[in-house]
């Protein structure tokens, strides 16, 4: 059997690399828990061990190690699926992570091409379906109004230092979530703390709308509490990070 040359090597692991990075890259533009870096390495962990067995020679050993590649990865979705007041979150992530980790199976074993149409595949079912589903959650259900809308304020406190940082990112995760701050106000309190504050309108349900915002910015460091409240109600808060 001929052996695994230093530039198959290279242009398989590769691909590897380069397909999970283009999933990770719309996940990160989303603002979602597992984003550009994530995708990449678990492409390239996965690209790596079907190369070690096919550097070494044994036709069966690739197989096998793409079982172990998804039995692994089942353990590392898990880790990032969380049961919030009753439901459950961070399942798109964890199945985002699986397939990331496929392509890079696929590039492995030399299937190029088909590690790029399964990198088309998964970017097709999050840019295309992503709409497709929320006119599903937007569907009226019986005796409900479809055009109800509220105006939600979003409060964040931060440290001063990564004060620009947090505003980019609370206006970025807003935008991903598709919604529209209609205004947003900064704060300081004393030398070390900023406070922003966010106004957006939510049609529907305010906690299904602001869950990914909450979600994203509740993993960064710099935020020191993170919480909303609607507007006409303003001692009902919501979520706390």
């Amino acid at each position: 059997m001929q052996s695994l040359t230093t530039a198959e090597f290279l242009i398989r692991l590769g691909t590897g690399v380069g397909c999970g990075a283009l999933i990770g890259i719309e996940r990160q533009w989303r603002a979602r828990m597992a984003g550009l870096r994530t995708n990449a390495l678990v492409a390239t962990g996965a690209t790596l061990f079907v190369l070690y067995s096919v550097a070494a020679g044994d036709t069966s050993s690739p197989t096998r190690v793409a079982s172990y590649v998804v039995s692994g990865i089942g353990f590392l979705g898990g880790g990032v699926i969380l049961r919030d007041r009753g439901g459950v979150r961070g399942l798109n992530t964890a199945a985002t992570l699986w397939c990331s980790a496929a392509v890079g199976v696929l590039a492995a074993s030399g299937r190029l091409q088909l590690a790029f149409l399964g990198t088309l595949a998964v970017l097709a079912v999050h840019l295309v379906l992503r709409p497709a589903g929320r006119m599903l959650d937007r569907a009226p259900a019986a005796g409900s109004d479809p055009d109800s809308s509220s105006r939600v304020i979003v409060h964040l406190r931060c440290s001063r230092r990564n004060e620009t940082h947090i505003r980019a990112l609370l206006l970025q995760a807003l935008t991903a979530a598709g919604l529209t701050p209609a205004g947003l106000r900064a704060t300081r309190e004393g030398e070390d703390i900023a406070s922003l504050r966010a106004t957006v309108t939510v049609e529907g349900e305010a906690g299904k709308a602001l869950e990914p915002v909450v979600t994203r910015l509740s993993l960064e460091p710099g935020v020191l509490d993170l919480h909303w409240h609607m507007e006409e109600e303003p001692h009902s808060d919501g979520a706390i990070a």
